[in-house]
C-alpha cells in the first residue's frame, strides 16, 4: 500500500504524538516547562498544511512525568497552550489536545497502547472514523494504539520502528510525511 492510495480528505483525522514528533524529545527526561519545549524541524510548517487536509487534529500524549511528580497538570497546560498558539499562529490548528499522566507499569486505559485517548476522542467528535484516521508517532506504543483502533500508522525517524510490520508508512520527519501528502494530493 502507498499513501496515494488512502484518498485523504477533510473526513479523515489525524491522532499525533507530541514528544519526538511534534517538539524534540528529551532523552531520559519530560518536557516540563515552555523553556524546554522545542518544535522539531519543519513542524509548524507540516501542522499548517496538515490542517488543510484533515478535518480533525488531535494529540494523544502519554505524560508519566505528572504521575512521578516531575511536572504538574498545570504546568503541562501551560506547555500545550504555549504550542497551540503557536501552531495557530503558523496557520495550524489541533482540535484537541488529551494527555494520560499514569505510569506505564499501571498499564492505565487511556495510556497509549492502549486505546482510552482515542475513544475520548471519538466521544467527543462522534464523526471520527477511526479507519479513516492515521496515528503518526515515533515509538511502538503510538503505532500499537492507532492499530488497536484500526488506524492506519505512520513512524516518524526511528529506524528501528519504521521496519515493523505495525508501521504502514514511515517518514524521518513530520514535515516529510506532510509534504508527501501534498505531493500526493496534487497527481
Amino acid at each position: 500500500m502507498i499513501l496515494k492510495d488512502l484518498y485523504i480528505d477533510r473526513q479523515w483525522s489525524l491522532f499525533l504524538d507530541r514528544d519526538g514528533v511534534i517538539n524534540r524529545k528529551l532523552e531520559n527526561d519530560y518536557v516540563k516547562s515552555i523553556d524546554e519545549f522545542e518544535f522539531t524541524a519543519g513542524a509548524l510548517q507540516a501542522m499548517r498544511i496538515l490542517s488543510e487536509i484533515f478535518g480533525h487534529i488531535f494529540i494523544v500524549t502519554n505524560q508519566q512525568g505528572i504521575h512521578k511528580g516531575i511536572m504538574s497538570v498545570k504546568e503541562l497546560d501551560m506547555i500545550h497552550r504555549y504550542m497551540q498558539k503557536k501552531i495557530i499562529d503558523g496557520g495550524g490548528r489541533i482540535t484537541k489536545i488529551y494527555h494520560s499522566p499514569y505510569l506505564e507499569e499501571e498499564k492505565h486505559p487511556t495510556r497509549k497502547p492502549s486505546t482510552g485517548m482515542g475513544e475520548q476522542a471519538l466521544q467527543d467528535y462522534p464523526g471520527v472514523d477511526f479507519k479513516k484516521s492515521l496515528m503518526v508517532g515515533d515509538s511502538m506504543s503510538d503505532m500499537e494504539f492507532g492499530k488497536n483502533l484500526e488506524m492506519f500508522t505512520v513512524g516518524i525517524g526511528e529506524k528501528d520502528l519504521v521496519q515493523d510490520p505495525a508501521v504502514d508508512f514511515a517518514f524521518g520527519s513530520l514535515y516529510d510525511f506532510a509534504v508527501e501528502l501534498v505531493k500526493k494530493a496534487n497527481q
